[in-house]
C-alpha cells in the first residue's frame, strides 16, 4: 500500500497521518520528493512515526523522490498489557526482552547523568529496581577495569528470575551483589549507606508510595555527601519500540503531569538539602543530584 505525498506541506502530511486508517501489524509506504525530505528533515518523520504508533523502516530512493516505509505497531504487544500469571518483570516477560541501553536517547543521557555525579569517584552504588543489571553494564563500559572493580555495587529487584539471570550474567564480577527483595521493605536488609543511589523507572511503580519511598531512600541509605540518579520514564514500549511520551490510563494522549510532579518534589527536597540538581533527557527524564561543595 503506497500513498503519493509529493509536494505536500507539513500540515497536509500531518493531516494525512492523522486521518490514515490502517490495521496494526500492516506496512504502508509514502512517496515524497527528496527536496521535501531535505526541507522538512528526516527526523521529523521519525517523530511522526512515534506520534502515531508507527515504526519507520526504510528509505528507498527513486529518481527525484523517496519512498518511506512504515509499520503499524501492535499495541497489545506490550509489557504494559502483560497477562496475569506471568512474572511481570521476570525473564519470561516482555519487559525483560527490552534493552533500553541500546536506545541512544537513553544511553546518552544516562551516561551524562553518571558523569555529572562523578561515578568514577564512588565506592558504594545501590540500584533499586536493577532487573537484569543493564545500568551496571553501562557503568562497567564507562570505567576502566581497575576503577570499576574498586566500586561495590548492590542491585535489588523484586523479580526472582531477573535476579538469578543477573547473577549468572555478572558471574565474574565479584564486586556486584544482586538481592531479590521488595524495596518497600529495605529495612529488613542490612544495607548500610551508599555514595550513589540509582533508580530507573522503579519508584513510580503502582505498589510504591513515591514521596515516602524517595525520602526513606535519602534518609536511610544515602551517605553524607552522596549522589542520586533517578530515571523517570517519559515513554511507552509498544511492539518492542520505544514510543516517546508517558500516557496516563484515562487519556488517549501523552500527559506529563504526574512525572513532572514527582520530579518537582525530588528537586525541591534535594535543593533544600544543599544539592545541585539537574533534569535532562527525552524518552527518560533523568534527575541527577550532587552535593554542593563549599569553596
Amino acid at each position: 500500500m503506497a500513498y503519493d505525498l509529493t509536494s505536500k506541506t507539513p500540515q497536509q502530511i500531518l493531516d494525512f497521518f492523522r486521518n490514515l486508517i490502517i490495521k496494526e501489524g500492516e506496512n504502508f509506504e509514502i512517496e515524497l520528493l527528496e527536496a521535501d525530505i531535505e526541507r522538512i528533515g528526516y527526523k521529523a518523520f521519525i517523530d511522526l512515526a512515534q506520534i502515531f504508533s508507527l515504526k519507520l523502516l526504510t528509505h528507498t530512493k527513486k529518481a527525484d523522490s523517496a519512498i518511506l516505509s512504515f509499520y503499524k505497531l501492535k499495541k497489545e504487544n506490550s509489557f504494559h498489557n502483560e497477562e496475569k500469571g506471568v512474572e511481570k518483570y521476570g525473564t519470561r516477560s516482555q519487559f525483560f526482552q527490552i534493552d533500553k541501553t541500546s536506545q541512544f536517547s537513553f544511553l546518552y543521557y544516562y551516561q551524562e547523568a553518571l558523569s555529572f555525579v562523578d561515578i568514577k569517584s564512588k565506592k558504594r552504588v545501590l540500584n533499586l529496581g536493577v532487573n537484569r543489571g543493564d545500568e551496571f553494564r553501562v557503568i562497567k563500559e564507562m570505567l576502566n577495569k581497575d576503577t570499576f572493580t574498586e566500586i561495590e555495587f548492590v542491585g535489588i529487584d523484586y523479580s526472582p528470575s531477573a535476579i538469578e539471570y543477573a547473577k549468572t550474567d555478572f558471574f565474574e564480577d565479584k564486586n556486584i551483589e544482586f538481592i531479590c527483595h521488595d524495596i518497600n521493605n529495605l529495612s529488613e536488609l542490612n544495607l548500610g549507606k551508599f555514595d550513589l543511589i540509582i533508580s530507573i523507572g522503579t519508584l513510580q511503580s503502582s505498589n510504591i508510595e513515591f514521596n515516602a519511598a524517595f525520602m526513606s531512600m535519602y534518609q536511610n541509605y544515602l551517605a553524607e555527601g552522596g549522589a542520586i540518579v533517578l530515571g523517570f520514564p517519559n515513554c511507552r514500549w509498544v511492539d518492542s519500540e520505544m514510543i516517546y511520551g508517558a500516557k496516563a490510563p484515562n487519556y488517549s494522549f501523552s500527559e506529563l503531569s504526574l512525572v513532572l510532579k514527582d520530579i518537582h518534589f525530588c528537586k525541591k527536597y534535594l535543593q533544600q538539602k544543599k544539592y545541585r540538581v539537574v533534569v535532562t533527557g527525552k524518552d527518560y527524564l533523568f534527575l541527577s543530584a550532587r552535593k554542593i561543595t563549599a569553596l
